[in-house]
């Protein structure tokens, strides 16, 4: 029987996986095989540059730094496993855990299995996903590739708010798309887009498609209420729409909100059910960054040690 088994693969999942391992209780981590869609070490594998994880000076690729967190895992005694968790039974202890049809027992949980941004799948998309196309204003916005370029951002809650404005730090200027004649996002959200003179919302409109050579150069947009099309010189497109977090193989076993991430006590990683654990953007539907996971990564792994010392 295992002490602790780690679903996930991104900084959470690996950060969790060096403090187990450090603390001798011998972590398996389920890192997936394509689960969600996407190669093992989560969102930060799609991602070219990364130049706000402290202690890379010069930036390092996203995929670059999962490789280097996978590495420092193993370093340490953790053990990988190359498949996808299909569901897990909470009801009993030992827990299950399901991969494979194979059923692994363990003392305790942490799930790590991340969020994926929602994508429109527009034409060309693909062509210029991380090439002038992005899910992460705050992330990607400050690269040189947008520096005092035309961006655009789609969306109308606060979010999208916040990262047009965000944007206008480096942008020369800041299309914000709304699909409707109104936004979602508060009153103060708002009266800040109003007061900032580098954003231009487009009401009713669609994005149709990203064009471009090398990256993305252009962007075309229809009035949903007029059906004109007009061809948007831009260099950068945000979406800013949403995220599903990765927690349908639950199935009921722990709860989530009503968004679908998982509920922890405030303050902790702890979830409703004693000895499982959650921890990273599939908990964290605000800030969503890579250093934000690494941080919940480490405290999931402290309280599973407190957990298990207790047990004892």
């Amino acid at each position: 029987m295992e002490n602790v088994v780690i679903i996930g693969s991104g900084p959470s999942a690996h950060t969790a996986a060096i403090y187990t391992a450090r603390a001798n209780l011998n972590p398996l981590l389920f890192e997936g095989m394509m689960a969600g869609g996407i190669a093992a070490g989560g969102q930060l594998t799609t991602t070219t540059e990364v130049g706000n994880f402290p202690g890379f000076p010069e930036g390092i690729t996203g995929l670059e730094l999962m490789l280097k967190m996978r590495e420092q895992s193993l370093k340490y005694g953790a053990r990988i496993q190359t498949s996808t968790v299909d569901k897990i039974d909470t009801s009993h202890k030992p827990f299950q855990v399901f991969s494979e049809g194979i059923a692994t027992q363990t003392k305790t949980i942490i799930i790590a299995t991340g969020a994926i941004a929602k994508r429109l799948r527009i034409k060309g998309e693909d062509n210029f996903w991380q090439r002038g196309i992005s899910a992460c204003a705050v992330c990607d916005g400050g690269l040189p590739i947008f520096r005092n370029k035309p961006l655009a951002v789609i969306g109308g809650g606060d979010t999208a708010i916040e990262e047009a404005t965000y944007l206008t730090k480096f942008a020369s200027k800041v299309y914000l798309i709304v699909r409707r004649d109104v936004l979602r996002a508060s009153k103060v959200m708002q009266k800040k887009l109003e007061e900032n003179p580098k954003i231009e919302i487009l009401w009713h409109s669609n994005a149709l498609e990203a064009l471009g050579e090398n990256s993305l150069e252009k962007l075309v947009v229809r009035n949903n209420k007029t059906n004109e099309e007009k061809t948007l010189e831009v260099r950068g497109l945000f979406y800013a729409i949403g995220h599903a977090p990765n927690t349908i193989f639950l199935d009921g076993q722990i709860d989530l909100d009503e968004s679908g991430y998982i509920k922890t006590i405030p303050g902790t990683t702890q979830t409703n059910v004693k000895g499982v654990f959650a921890c990273g953007d599939v908990q964290d539907k605000i800030y969503r960054q890579a250093i934000t996971a690494a941080g919940s990564g480490c405290m999931a792994a402290l309280e599973v040690e407190r957990y298990l010392t207790e047990q004892k």
